[in-house]
């Protein structure tokens, strides 16, 4: 009886593993964490918690003398600036950070594609959950995004699940 309900639950739960959405989520091959460095704002991303509603966000980071990395988080929020300051470290992975927000929890922060300009960029983590367009500027080049948004496509993200943010 057991063994019949252990396969009954294993041929239940199989399709759920076979259809979860496989992603390249490798990073880029060189970076350069200073060119890296300053302000950036957030044009498009996938729906998450943390973020949900907010409009006009940036990301902005800092080098700090120790070699880590601060982070701050802004945007708005139903007409109130909502900030979080996090920190995040470097890996021996170009193009991976390990950010936190929340005490010694890590996230992967994957930049998964860069133009060559350091202007434009397609940001993952670990899993498909998440993704981001970030610029330099608020109003990017229609180009530069599109790119960007081909090869998420390429890497397996679903693109039109994209929230586009207002800047």
């Amino acid at each position: 009886m057991i063994k019949s309900l252990l396969s009954v639950l294993g041929i239940a739960l199989f399709p759920g593993i076979c259809l979860a959405q496989k992603i390249d989520n490798t990073t880029v091959g060189s970076f350069s964490l200073n060119r890296f460095l300053g302000t950036w704002y957030e044009i498009a991303r996938f729906d998450h918690r943390f973020e949900r509603g907010m409009q006009h966000t940036t990301a902005r980071y800092f080098l700090n003398e120790d070699g880590s990395i601060k982070v701050i988080n802004s945007g708005i929020l139903d007409n109130e600036i909502k900030t979080s300051v996090g920190k995040a470290k470097t890996t021996g992975t170009a193009g991976l950070l390990r950010v936190s927000f929340f005490g010694p929890f890590y996230s992967d922060y994957r930049v998964l594609e860069i133009t060559d300009d350091y202007q434009n960029v397609l940001i993952g983590g670990k899993t498909s959950k998440h993704l981001w367009i970030l610029s330099r500027q608020p109003k990017p080049d229609a180009v530069s995004i599109e790119m960007l948004l081909k090869k998420a496509e390429i890497r397996g993200y679903d693109v039109s699940k994209l929230i586009w943010v207002e800047q």
